[in-house]
């Protein structure tokens, strides 16, 4: 199998192309489907980037702590099953890529997404789950956006979201295109759990009843019964939502679930929640007694903004959607 497999391996290095929007920036590749590496190396040199090594995930795993190898600029990784081996070097390659500055582009499947996630918290990477080819390119574009000017230009706050809004636009025209079937929306089940009290200083407003939230986030998710739920989609207002809610609910959020409760594809989402933790809207939080675990939570900043927009929105409308 080894064998059959070589010719689509290969490692070497070189200059970029003279053309291209990624010109000086080195890139790895690591994917045990052959036909995948071969699609990633594709789009990568069309990208003109310089490629200097396509190789099964086994090489990564079996180079463990040696680290001989150089990463590049950037890492593509397509991981779909995670077993603790590879786990343990996704861990070991995210701290060196934090240490180095290299950007990890990791594809995963939504079963071993909590796993991944927890694992990798410290180089900031840029998941995918179940991409297709155009999400894995739309991915790479976005990471290549950030460089600094000299090899690329650095982009402002202003430019990331706008940036991050066409790469959601592109993404759900390109998927689209691609299965020539409307994505649905997953709804997210309402809350059984009694409300329970936001605790905040004397005089400061607070994020209101949590049956108050939910009902909100329940006439959200009902406009799609009656339209295409994708003229809707906001998937920032969304998690924010249910974030509140689930403080109010003393709730712990798990990525997967703020996934869903976006209300738009995984990747999408993870898009999302990468860029508001940048922008200290939301925090990861690991799990105190399992690390294999991490949280989404909101940050105190984004909890003042929640409790200030309901105290103002009460003032005018009963029940804001």
């Amino acid at each position: 199998m080894r064998a059959e497999t070589e010719q689509a391996d290969f490692v070497y290095g070189g200059s970029a192309p003279a053309n291209g929007g990624g010109a000086g920036v080195a890139l790895s590749i690591y994917a045990d489907r052959p036909h995948l590496r071969a699609v990633m190396r594709e789009d990568a040199g069309a990208a003109g980037l310089n490629v200097l090594a396509a190789s099964p995930l086994s090489d990564l795993v079996e180079a463990g702590e040696s680290g001989s190898t150089g990463l590049g600029d950037v890492v593509l990784i397509d991981c779909p099953q995670a077993d603790a081996a590879t786990l343990a070097v996704l861990a070991r390659l995210d701290m060196r890529a934090a240490r180095g500055g290299a950007r990890l582009i990791v594809s995963t499947q939504v079963d071993a997404l909590e796993d991944v996630f927890a694992c990798m918290d410290q180089s900031a990477p840029v998941l995918l789950v179940d991409p297709d080819r155009a999400e894995r390119v739309l991915a790479l574009g976005q990471v290549l956006a950030g460089f600094p000017s000299g090899r690329l230009r650095e982009l402002s706050d202003d430019d990331r979201l706008m940036l991050l809004r066409l790469t959601e636009q592109v993404g759900q025209i390109a998927g689209r295109m691609d299965r020539l079937d409307p994505r649905s929306a997953t709804p997210v089940p309402p809350a059984a759990s009694p409300p329970s009290v936001q605790p905040a200083s004397a005089g400061q407003p607070q994020i209101p009843d949590a049956r108050l939230v939910r009902r909100i986030i329940r006439q959200r998710q009902l406009r799609a019964r009656f339209f295409d739920g994708d003229l809707f989609a906001d998937p920032a207002w969304d998690m924010l939502l249910d974030l509140a809610a689930s403080r109010i609910e003393g709730k712990r959020v798990s990525v997967t679930s703020l996934c869903i409760a976006s209300g738009v594809p995984a990747t999408t989402a993870l898009r999302w929640i990468g860029q508001m933790v940048e922008a200290g809207i939301f925090v990861r939080i690991s799990d105190g007694t399992d690390r294999r675990r991490a949280f989404i939570d909101l940050s105190d900043t984004a909890v003042q903004g929640m409790a200030r927009y309901f105290a103002e929105i009460a003032l005018t409308a009963p029940a804001p959607i």
